[in-house]
Protein backbone atom coordinates (compact mmCIF):
# COMPACT_ATOMS: atom_id res chain seq x y z
CA UNK A 1 0.00 0.00 0.00
CA UNK A 2 0.81 3.60 -0.40
CA UNK A 3 2.48 5.93 2.37
CA UNK A 4 0.32 8.39 3.50
CA UNK A 5 1.79 11.88 3.42
CA UNK A 6 1.12 13.50 6.87
CA UNK A 7 2.00 16.40 9.51
CA UNK A 8 3.51 15.99 12.96
CA UNK A 9 0.33 17.79 13.67
CA UNK A 10 -2.17 15.88 11.76
CA UNK A 11 -0.83 12.93 12.92
CA UNK A 12 -1.09 13.93 16.46
CA UNK A 13 -4.55 14.17 16.31
CA UNK A 14 -5.52 11.02 14.28
CA UNK A 15 -3.90 9.04 17.01
CA UNK A 16 -5.80 11.22 19.66
CA UNK A 17 -9.27 10.33 18.16
CA UNK A 18 -7.94 7.14 17.62
CA UNK A 19 -7.37 6.83 21.98
CA UNK A 20 -10.58 9.09 22.85
CA UNK A 21 -12.19 6.40 20.41
CA UNK A 22 -10.91 3.17 21.97
CA UNK A 23 -10.92 4.48 25.78
CA UNK A 24 -13.78 6.38 26.18
CA UNK A 25 -16.37 6.18 23.15
CA UNK A 26 -16.12 2.07 22.90
CA UNK A 27 -17.15 1.40 26.73
CA UNK A 28 -19.55 3.98 26.90
CA UNK A 29 -21.35 2.21 23.37
CA UNK A 30 -20.80 -0.68 25.44
CA UNK A 31 -22.68 -0.29 28.50
CA UNK A 32 -25.38 1.74 26.32
CA UNK A 33 -25.96 -1.74 24.73
CA UNK A 34 -26.08 -3.41 28.02
CA UNK A 35 -28.12 -0.96 29.50
CA UNK A 36 -30.47 -0.82 26.44
CA UNK A 37 -30.62 -4.91 26.43
CA UNK A 38 -31.83 -5.04 30.09
CA UNK A 39 -34.68 -3.39 28.80
CA UNK A 40 -36.85 -6.15 27.15
CA UNK A 41 -37.58 -7.08 23.59
CA UNK A 42 -34.81 -5.88 21.35
CA UNK A 43 -36.96 -5.99 17.79
CA UNK A 44 -38.73 -3.00 19.31
CA UNK A 45 -36.22 -1.75 21.37
CA UNK A 46 -35.02 1.90 19.51
CA UNK A 47 -32.28 2.54 22.53
CA UNK A 48 -30.71 -0.90 21.65
CA UNK A 49 -31.01 -0.39 17.61
CA UNK A 50 -29.81 3.43 18.34
CA UNK A 51 -26.63 2.15 20.16
CA UNK A 52 -25.87 -0.75 17.72
CA UNK A 53 -25.36 1.97 14.71
CA UNK A 54 -23.16 4.04 16.94
CA UNK A 55 -21.21 1.16 18.06
CA UNK A 56 -20.67 0.52 13.92
CA UNK A 57 -19.87 3.60 13.32
CA UNK A 58 -16.96 3.93 16.52
CA UNK A 59 -15.34 0.46 15.47
CA UNK A 60 -15.42 1.91 11.16
CA UNK A 61 -13.53 4.77 12.23
CA UNK A 62 -11.38 2.64 14.72
CA UNK A 63 -10.35 0.89 11.81
CA UNK A 64 -9.88 3.72 9.53
CA UNK A 65 -7.69 5.51 11.71
CA UNK A 66 -5.69 2.11 12.32
CA UNK A 67 -5.43 1.92 8.88
CA UNK A 68 -4.08 5.47 7.96
CA UNK A 69 -2.25 5.66 11.33
CA UNK A 70 0.09 2.17 9.90
CA UNK A 71 0.91 4.40 6.64
CA UNK A 72 1.42 7.40 7.60
CA UNK A 73 4.75 8.64 6.36
CA UNK A 74 4.89 11.64 8.91
CA UNK A 75 6.97 14.74 7.55
CA UNK A 76 8.44 17.69 9.71
CA UNK A 77 7.70 21.20 7.32
CA UNK A 78 10.50 22.69 9.42
CA UNK A 79 13.30 20.60 7.72
CA UNK A 80 12.18 21.63 3.99
CA UNK A 81 12.61 24.80 2.75
CA UNK A 82 12.41 26.40 -0.94
CA UNK A 83 10.03 26.37 -3.55
CA UNK A 84 6.32 25.03 -2.26
CA UNK A 85 5.98 21.05 -1.24
CA UNK A 86 4.29 19.64 1.43
CA UNK A 87 3.98 20.81 4.22
CA UNK A 88 4.38 24.43 3.41
CA UNK A 89 2.78 27.29 4.90
CA UNK A 90 2.35 29.47 1.45
CA UNK A 91 0.54 32.75 1.34
CA UNK A 92 -1.12 34.15 -1.24
CA UNK A 93 -2.95 37.26 -2.81
CA UNK A 94 -6.54 36.41 -5.00
CA UNK A 95 -5.31 38.71 -8.69
CA UNK A 96 -9.05 39.40 -9.22
CA UNK A 97 -9.95 40.53 -5.40
CA UNK A 98 -6.86 41.68 -3.62
CA UNK A 99 -7.78 39.24 -1.19
CA UNK A 100 -5.02 36.83 0.76
CA UNK A 101 -5.23 34.03 2.13
CA UNK A 102 -2.84 31.94 4.03
CA UNK A 103 -3.02 28.27 3.43
CA UNK A 104 -0.74 25.48 4.80
CA UNK A 105 -0.43 22.34 2.58
CA UNK A 106 -1.05 18.44 4.60
CA UNK A 107 -2.24 15.11 3.90
CA UNK A 108 -5.92 14.13 3.19
CA UNK A 109 -7.02 13.12 6.25
CA UNK A 110 -5.86 16.26 8.03
CA UNK A 111 -7.45 19.16 5.61
CA UNK A 112 -9.47 21.68 7.03
CA UNK A 113 -10.02 24.40 4.65
CA UNK A 114 -11.53 26.19 7.14
CA UNK A 115 -8.81 25.88 9.51
CA UNK A 116 -6.05 26.67 6.52
CA UNK A 117 -5.08 23.32 6.03
CA UNK A 118 -5.18 22.53 2.16
CA UNK A 119 -5.57 19.26 1.00
CA UNK A 120 -2.49 18.42 -1.05
CA UNK A 121 -5.00 16.89 -3.45
CA UNK A 122 -6.99 19.79 -4.31
CA UNK A 123 -6.51 21.79 -7.47
CA UNK A 124 -4.90 24.70 -5.92
CA UNK A 125 -2.19 22.79 -3.92
CA UNK A 126 -1.31 20.92 -6.87
CA UNK A 127 -1.23 24.36 -9.05
CA UNK A 128 1.00 25.45 -6.37
CA UNK A 129 3.70 23.04 -5.97
CA UNK A 130 7.09 23.56 -7.37
CA UNK A 131 6.39 27.53 -7.59
CA UNK A 132 8.14 30.41 -5.69
CA UNK A 133 7.87 33.57 -4.13
CA UNK A 134 6.54 35.96 -6.82
CA UNK A 135 4.99 33.16 -9.22
CA UNK A 136 1.59 33.24 -10.28
CA UNK A 137 -0.59 30.13 -10.61
CA UNK A 138 -3.98 29.90 -12.53
CA UNK A 139 -6.01 27.70 -10.49
CA UNK A 140 -9.63 26.10 -11.75
CA UNK A 141 -12.16 25.65 -9.34
CA UNK A 142 -15.39 24.64 -9.09
CA UNK A 143 -16.08 28.32 -8.99
CA UNK A 144 -14.19 29.36 -12.10
CA UNK A 145 -10.87 30.41 -12.73
CA UNK A 146 -8.54 31.93 -10.01
CA UNK A 147 -5.19 33.27 -10.24
CA UNK A 148 -3.58 34.02 -7.29
CA UNK A 149 0.62 35.21 -6.53
CA UNK A 150 2.36 33.44 -4.34
CA UNK A 151 3.46 36.28 -1.68
CA UNK A 152 5.24 34.02 1.16
CA UNK A 153 6.69 30.38 1.95
CA UNK A 154 7.27 29.47 5.18
CA UNK A 155 8.10 25.63 6.69
CA UNK A 156 7.56 25.45 10.40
Amino acid sequence: MEKIPMTRAGHAALESELKQLKSVERPAIIRAISEAREHGDLSENAEYHSAREKQSFIEGRIKELESVISLADVIDPSSLSGSVKFGATVTVVDEDTDEEKTWQIVGEHEASIENGLLNIKSPIARALIGKDEGDSVEVRTPGGEKSYEILKIVYS
